[in-house]
């Protein structure tokens, strides 16, 4: 059999039912970091290594070599030749958050899509991937290269997993990760995870506070902020928040009016509930991937944005009104200074990912910023410093990746494009992101789908879902891929 008496759509659709059902399995594991059942072997907790042995065991029943590198990351092999091609993918999902229409690990269809955590990103595209590699492989296809694929479980906090298996092991000479949009991501934004936090000794040193804390009694104060809190992870739109106030000047029932009229002037979902002697408000904004914040409803700095308008401690007043001048709805981070547009990349775009306020402990911020390499983060960060010194508040880099780019007249950009306009018919034009996939991991590495034009992108969205033939497309796409480029 040649390349060109292969119908890889036919192929398959040979294997449909069995790529479903192993679709659906694999993402019935809740695959969420959990540090809690965190162990030798398995780093990232016990959901996360049950389904990266799901993976490896379908892997090894189809006749590939496995390793496993540790619990962090591991791979399967198949071909000959001193030369690799790698196709890497991750097993771990962002958490569900809440408002779903099916259960999030039911992973059921509905109307031609699979509805679940984690099915366009990544776990769809992983099985994608297993299926495309074992058609190759069962159809005894001549290979030049080796063929790894390559299968990370912390893809969506810190890359702890990739950082850790390419000490180890070697470095592909072409790739592609399964993990964003089709036609083809040839470049990628940095990025960056910027943890900033002011402690309460700090703030009281603030402008002489020293030892005076809270200056303002509630008999002064419309309320006093007690505590507040919204997100889960830096790199998604926070969609719930909550903050609980003690009542001031102001009673709890008088605050909780003005507070649902606020939401309702502003098109906000949330609630207020008043208690013995505090009242808490809560809000329900849209999450979104973090590289996009804008299409997203960020709850923590929306319920900010309220609180700030109030008479408040001190304190509180001096968070909200940062957060209010600095953080609400801006995108671009454009009151910092930081805004930046690219003509390749596009923008500078910052997301505020997770806050903490504590009256009595530490202001936290979780924040990504996605910057293109026009602009370095050398160029941006000392602007940024300057306004947290101002707030008395320390910057933790927590991650960082610089921006990541393949030459478009390089094979692998080439053959990938001739691919996937021989099976689609539609033209292949180059897409530059500001995610991060795993292609930056590599020497030679680009962003090949699942996410077709025209598609909406659910990720790390409730109800996040991946169309049934997408999925087959998909696999057959990558099918003639992995072929192709081990041929290369």
């Amino acid at each position: 059999m040649t390349q060109r008496t292969i119908s890889w759509s036919g192929e398959v659709e040979k294997r449909r039912e069995e790529l479903l059902k192993h679709t659906q399995a694999f993402l019935q594991i809740k695959s969420v970091l959990d540090p809690q059942t965190a162990q030798a072997g398995a780093p990232f907790g016990e959901g996360v290594a049950a389904a990266l042995d799901y993976v490896l065991q379908l892997c090894e029943a189809a006749g590939m070599k496995t390793a496993n590198v540790e619990g962090y990351a591991a791979h399967a092999e198949f071909g000959q030749g001193e030369e690799l091609v790698g196709v890497l993918s991750h097993v771990d999902v962002v958490p569900e958050g809440d408002g779903w229409t099916t259960p999030p690990y039911a992973a059921e269809i509905v109307d031609g899509k699979i509805v679940a955590r984690g099915v366009l990103d990544d776990k769809g595209p992983t099985m994608a991937a297993v299926f495309a590699a074992k058609i190759v492989k069962e159809l005894g296809l001549p290979l030049k290269r080796r063929v790894r694929l390559i299968f990370g479980t912390d893809e969506e906090t810190n890359w702890r997993c990739v950082k850790r298996y390419f000490e180890t092991e070697e470095m592909p000479t072409y790739g592609f990760s399964p993990d964003a949009d089709f036609p083809l991501i040839y470049a990628e934004k940095g990025l960056t995870h910027l943890v900033w936090r002011q402690t309460l000794e700090a703030y009281e040193r603030l402008d002489g506070r020293s030892g005076e804390g809270t200056t303002k009694t509630d008999s002064e104060v419309d309320a006093i902020l007690h505590s507040l809190e919204g997100g889960l992870r830096m790199n998604m739109v926070p969609d719930r928040s909550r903050a609980v106030l003690q009542p001031g000047l102001q009673s709890a029932e008088a605050l909780a009016e003005q507070y649902r009229t606020y939401l309702q002037q502003h098109g906000l979902t949330g609630d207020a509930e008043v208690e013995a002697d505090h009242l808490t408000l809560t809000l329900q904004g849209v999450s979104v991937h973090g590289m996009d914040p804008g299409k997203g409803v960020n709850a923590a700095t929306e319920l900010i944005h309220f609180l700030a308008g109030l008479n408040l401690d001190e304190r509180a007043m001096r968070f909200a009104r940062f957060v209010d001048s600095y953080l609400y709805r801006q995108h671009g981070a454009e009151a910092l200074g930081l805004a930046h547009d690219d003509p390749e990349m596009g923008p500078l775009t910052m997301n505020v990912g997770i806050i903490r306020y504590a009256s009595d402990g530490e202001i936290e911020y979780h924040i990504n910023i996605r910057y293109p390499h026009s602009h370095p983060y050398e160029r941006w960060q000392p602007v940024l410093l300057k306004h947290l010194e101002r707030e008395a508040m320390t910057q933790e880099v927590e991650d960082h990746m610089l921006p990541h780019r393949v030459e478009p007249s390089s094979p692998l950009v080439g053959t990938l494009q001739r691919i996937y306009t021989e099976q689609t018919g539609e033209e292949a034009y180059l897409i530059a992101i500001g995610g991060a996939t795993y292609a930056r991991s590599l020497d030679q590495g680009v962003a090949f789908g699942p996410l077709f034009p025209g598609r909406a992108d659910s990720a790390h969205q409730r109800d996040e879902h991946l169309y049934i033939d997408d999925l087959l497309k998909a696999t057959a796409l990558y099918a003639q891929a992995i072929y192709e480029l081990a041929n290369l």
